[in-house]
């Protein structure tokens, strides 16, 4: 990857006001500290570079990078070393979270969450104490209702909103993002009516009379979200810094940003230039954001720490599951008149990979239906015969739902299958529901990508899922939620082992963005990024792994979070 210092990029770095910062964040600011030091008696795992397990009980580090991993006769070489006993405990990489939104899980941490409604009443009832507790917001705002986990499982409405905030514009985002729920004043506010027309790509809901009910799927939202104000310097500063905390409180010492605005991205360099950036970023710059074209002409950047990566550009093609906006290519089987929603364009999708791979970047393609899932491997398809970019990694962002003929296509076309292990004990409830026994055939398919040679690499999709890793290993070695339900797991057969499960959230998360000879392991010269865990994980009962808990987290050799 061409390295610079960020300079063009920081020109025009926003003025971000100055915020307390935790201690743990602020331990980051300074530079990799020189002098040798042995962490002994541990419990090491780690892969090597050619992504095979290796275990160890010394590792030792010096001016943030590891210099050796082995046995206690290490020691033997280092007697001048500061010497810290691990006490037996569990030492593993720093986990890499392939699929994330930092300053969305910020603001969902600063905003009210919805995800423990159980219906829509009770959410418009903690709406109205929350709007109530806060009569400064000019806009109340949350995440994570999920109608599918409600009675009925249908759409809530604006009406239910009304009846006990209606002075305040209310501006709910769904689970996964690809829907809101807004009440009457926010319908005003963005000029929604009964003569409003759906825009390409998305869906006004509306009841038998015509009217909007409220629900507003995919591209729809832009309607209610240009109007939103947007957030502050302060308020960035305030989400990043919240996210970040989180995330290393978890394990997580590496995240792609699927979806970096300008703003973003300018912010987070400023950071990273500063050596203040908590948590190693790497960016997958918003296809839709106006100042795209710049970002692309500057070229692929990295600071000097390797604490922010840009290479990448996100696109989509389509919607999610949840919300019947994931494009498929036969009908909903639970909706027969609707087949899902198209985000972008074929002339957008073939501009912005010749863009971007001109630029030397990779396509992060956003596809969760087999429709969503077909075009974005016919673009990479074209892409290759007419601008190139085969060594580019590109990715497939979700490849929820794949037509069986279209999974070779992966290994053949050497497209990443980007994919949340969570999603699928989420949607185990519903996802046969929407498309059938049929097509879940090609759905969730970790193992039938990993039987075929394709590299897999995980994340959590944070905050429509929660960004506890373990969580997600959980999920992708028993196919189970944490009941340990369905017995023996939800279509069983894709199931992986608990080894590649976490090389997708270390190793191979990091080859996926052109990380893996700096982050992914311990192996010599790499960052010192690791975690000791209460528990071994490669030797637990599977059941277990979502109970495991981090006792510590330490980033380029600095901890930077203990558990109190």
């Amino acid at each position: 990857m061409t390295r610079i210092r960020l300079k063009t990029l920081l020109k025009n770095v926003l003025v971000v006001l100055a915020i307390p910062l935790l201690l743990l964040i602020a331990s980051c600011s300074e530079r990799p500290q020189s002098g040798t030091t042995v962490l002994t008696n541990i419990n090491g795992y780690s892969f090597d570079n050619a992504r095979e397990l290796e275990q160890f009980t010394t590792l030792v580090f010096d001016s943030g990078k590891v210099v050796a991993i082995g046995d206690d006769k290490l020691l033997q070489n280092f007697a001048d070393a500061t010497v810290i006993d691990g006490q037996g405990k569990t030492l593993i990489p720093g986990i890499t979270d392939a699929h994330g939104h930092v300053s969305s899980l910020g603001y969902a941490l600063l905003q009210i969450d919805l995800r423990d409604t159980n219906s829509a009443r009770q959410a418009a009832t903690q709406i109205a104490a929350y709007a109530k507790e806060k009569p400064y917001l000019n806009w109340i705002q949350g995440r994570g209702w999920n109608q599918v986990l409600w009675p009925g499982q249908q759409f809530p409405s604006a009406k239910i909103l009304d009846e006990l905030v209606s002075d305040r514009p209310i501006w709910l985002e769904r689970i996964d993002g690809h829907a809101g729920w807004a009440n009457s004043k926010a319908l005003a506010l963005a000029g929604i009516n009964a003569n409003t027309i759906s825009p390409p790509g998305g869906e006004i809901l509306r009841d038998a009379n015509g009217q909007p009910t409220g629900i507003l799927v995919d591209n729809a939202m832009s309607i209610i979200n240009r109007i939103l104000p947007p957030p502050s310097p302060e308020e960035l500063a305030a989400a990043v810094d919240v996210a970040t905390s989180h995330l290393l409180s978890l394990g997580i010492t590496s995240t792609h940003d699927a979806g970096v605005s300008a703003t973003e991205n300018r912010f987070y360099a400023s950071l990273a230039q500063r050596n203040k950036l908590a948590v190693r970023l790497y960016g997958m710059i918003s296809s839709t954001d106006p100042e795209l074209g710049s970002i692309l002409s500057a070229g692929p950047m990295v600071d000097d720490y390797d604490l922010y990566s840009v290479k990448s550009v996100k696109v989509y093609t389509d919607g999610a599951l949840g919300s019947r906006g994931a494009a498929l290519l036969q009908p909903y089987t639970d909706r027969p008149d609707h087949s899902g929603l198209l985000l972008t364009s074929q002339q957008q999708l073939r501009s912005i990979f010749n863009d971007a791979i001109t630029a030397n970047f990779q396509v992060a393609i956003h596809a969760i239906g087999d429709k969503g899932n077909q075009i974005g491997l016919d673009e990479v398809e074209y892409a290759y015969s007419t601008v190139g970019g085969e060594n580019l990694r590109h990715r497939m962002e979700h490849a929820q739902i794949v037509a069986l003929t279209d999974i070779p296509r992966f290994k053949t076309l050497n497209v990443i299958p980007s994919m949340q292990p969570t999603h699928a004990t989420s949607d185990m409830n519903m996802a046969e529901a929407r498309i059938g026994p049929e097509r879940l055939k090609g759905a969730y398919a970790w193992r039938s990508f990993l039987d075929q040679g394709s590299r897999l690499v995980s994340g959590s999709d944070y905050p429509i899922e929660l960004a506890n890793p373990f969580h997600g290993i959980h999920a992708a070695v028993t196919r189970q939620n944490k009941k340990n339900k369905p017995d023996n797991g939800w279509v069983p057969e894709q199931a992986i082992t608990i080894e590649e499960a976490m090389r997708s959230f270390t190793i191979d998360a990091a080859w996926a963005a052109h990380q893996e000879n700096v982050l992914g392991g311990l192996s010599a010269g790499k960052w010192a990024d690791f975690i000791l865990i209460d528990q071994d994980i490669f030797t637990i009962p599977s059941q277990d792994l979502w109970k495991i808990e981090v006792l510590q987290t330490w980033l380029a050799g600095k901890q930077v979070y203990k558990k109190p």
